[in-house]
């Protein structure tokens, strides 16, 4: 059992540390758990926006795919293939919105963290979603492609990867010249 703060003690036995002694330079320490705290809070907004973005704009108002589209496969894009793929955007929607609601409640829980790593990490964590979405649902797995039937994909593929990568770099172009 640990011994709690009004547990007995013998005479000259130290009370465990529970905060580091005064003067000690604890700067680097908390500097670096709060810049790791931010950045992934940060990731996790992005991740969090890019998803329901993704979910909203490509699956539901342009209709252009869905999370898991069996006619990606070579299906027949049939009522049962639809139901199929309505599931998976609204299991996609909830994760996706479940980690944004989770990285909004640790930014709340933070006292003003710094702008530009914050921008960054949301900006590297929502290109890194994209650019994993461009390269592993898309091609490697082929859950389903930027946008169904049509004849030609690579200009989707080149314009939805590209951006991805663009806002990756830019948010980790803003974390390395963060200064706060």
């Amino acid at each position: 059992m640990r011994p709690g703060p009004f547990t007995w003690r013998p005479a000259g036995h130290p009370r465990p540390a529970s905060k580091p002694p005064i003067g000690a330079d604890v700067s680097i320490t908390r500097g670096t758990a709060t810049a790791r705290s931010t950045i992934v809070t940060g990731v996790l907004i992005g991740i969090g926006v890019a998803g329901t973005l993704d979910e909203v704009v490509l699956h539901q108002l342009l209709d252009w795919h869905h999370f898991f589209d069996p006619s990606t496969r070579g299906a027949p894009l049939d009522e049962h293939a639809r139901m199929v793929g309505l599931l998976s955007d609204g299991l996609f929607h909830l994760v996706s919105t479940a980690v944004l609601v989770l990285g909004l409640l640790r930014l709340a829980r933070t006292r003003r963290p710094p702008a530009r790593r914050l921008w960054g990490a949301i900006l590297a964590g929502a290109g890194g979603f994209n650019l994993y979405d461009a390269t592993v649902q898309h091609k490697l797995l082929r859950l389903h492609q930027v946008r169904r039937g049509t004849a030609d994909l690579l200009p989707y593929d080149l314009a939805f990867g590209g951006l991805a990568l663009a806002v990756l770099l830019a948010g980790v172009w803003l974390l390395r010249t963060s200064r706060d």
